[in-house]
Parts: structure tokens; sequence; C-alpha cells
């Protein structure tokens, strides 16, 4: 008898008045899905995106639910830049984030800053870090992150994943490099779909105007395969939105209340 493949879930979409809001709601939900993860083995693995993600994340900060020694952080793209460059993902979620909370340094898995000038290697060498970290997951293919966290571009690019660029079709590495990314900084590493698509919660977080027939695109029509839409968990995995209503103002997927 074959196994039984299920179709990924269809996405959760929660709408907030706010930024505020939004800000609180989602650090509840990164809460529960920290002692979910903590409970079953002892730690939660994380992967964070930059942009205007850090910010959104300002919930964190004062909560004494989140438990940062038992955190892994890893980034699902960086920039091809120094680690104290204003331009690294490593260097916004540090200075918005992780240089007001007591998580360990050594949880914080930035990329290695004496490869930036050979993308190849650098790239191989985080995947290598994701190895490590998943060593004891190695029957699996790809690694399963607890919670994976991504932002929306206004071209519906997440990740460092682009608009009809090769590595969009990437299938079997796990991290894999871009130096013609067509925002700057051109150089960046980034995890591809199978990484995000293993995620056991992929949660996307887009507030503001400017996003919103981007928002309406990926949700209501998704064939027209912008990035953001490719993003589709394998079941059991399952994906959220978390926007604002100013996101959502074209979309009519419907909307899901929040609770936990």
């Amino acid at each position: 008898m074959s196994a039984v493949h299920n179709p990924p879930s269809a996405p959760i979409l929660i709408s907030f008045p706010d930024t505020d809001a939004l800000v609180d709601s989602l650090a509840t939900f990164i809460v529960k899905a920290q002692k979910d993860s903590i409970d079953k083995k002892g730690r939660f693995t994380v992967a964070l995106s930059g942009g205007s993600l850090p910010k959104m994340l300002r919930g964190l900060i004062s909560n004494p639910a989140v438990k940062w020694s038992k955190w892994q952080v890893f980034y699902v793209d960086e920039r091809v830049v120094p680690l104290n460059d204003s331009d690294s993902n490593h260097h916004a979620c540090n200075d918005i984030l992780f240089s007001k909370v007591p998580i360990p340094s050594e949880n914080i898995h930035p990329l290695n800053p004496t490869l930036l000038d050979d993308l190849e290697e650098l790239s191989d060498s985080y995947e290598k870090d994701l190895i490590h970290e998943f060593a004891q997951k190695d029957s699996a293919r790809f690694p399963v992150f607890d919670l994976i966290l991504l932002g929306m571009g206004p071209d519906g690019h997440t990740a460092s994943l682009f608009p009809d660029h090769d590595i969009l079709n990437e299938e079997d590495r796990w991290v894999a490099f871009v130096d013609d990314s067509p925002k700057p900084p051109s150089k960046r590493i980034t995890f591809t779909y199978p990484v995000i698509n293993h995620a056991a919660r992929v949660a996307f977080v887009a507030a503001g105007k400017e996003k919103a027939d981007t928002l309406k695109s990926v949700l209501d029509h998704p064939e027209e395969g912008l990035p953001s839409a490719r993003v589709k968990p394998v079941f059991p995995g399952q994906l959220y939105w978390f926007v604002d209503d100013a996101a959502a103002q074209k979309v009519e997927y419907p909307r899901t209340p929040f609770k936990l």
C-alpha cells in the first residue's frame, strides 16, 4: 500500500486593525510555538528574515514567557556584507531585538564573515551549520524548523527568492547564493523553497497599504506565481499570514480570527 501524501494545508490569514495589535498577537503566537517545541524536544529552532520583520518582533523584548536560552536562531537569507554593516540582516536583528534580550550569543548563527569573497563556499558553510544543528534529523532530506518568519517585498519576493530568478527552481541545496539580486546589495545567500517548505510553521508578516496589491495576488491569485505564493509547507506544516487591515484591504481570501 503506497503512502498517503496529503496536500499542503490552506494558508491561515489573520488581519489586525493596526501594527500594535499585530505585534502583540505575533508575540503570543511565537511564544506558543516555542512552548510546543520545547515541551517536545527541549529547544526551539527559528529562522528569521530581515527587512521590516525585526521591528515586528518587538513584542518579544519584555515578554517573560520567552525562554531565550532554548532558542537556536538562523537567518532565512543574508546579505553578503560584514556582520556590522547596516545592510546585514544579522545586524538589524541584533540591533533591534537580540541586544535587548538575554539570548546566548552562541545560539545565534550568522554567516561566516571570513568567506564573503566566495559565495559558493559561504553558502556551503551555512548549509553545514544547518546540518550540524539538525544532525539528529539526518534521516530527513531537509531540516525541519519549528518556525520560519518571513517578510514580503512589494514585488512579491521573500527571503532572497526574487521573481523570475533561476533560484526559484532549486530543489536540492538547502542554502543557495544570488549574485544578481535586483535589490541591492546584489550578493546574498538564502534558504531554498525545500527548506522553507519543510518547516512545522511558516509565518509571513506584512503591514502597510503598499503591500495590498501584492498580498491580493499571493492569496487570491497564487497561480500568478509570485515567490511568496510558492511558500507552501508540506503537510503537516502550516502557513500563517499575520497582516494589518491596510495590507489586507483588497484581499478576498477568508480571514481567520486570532486564537491559540
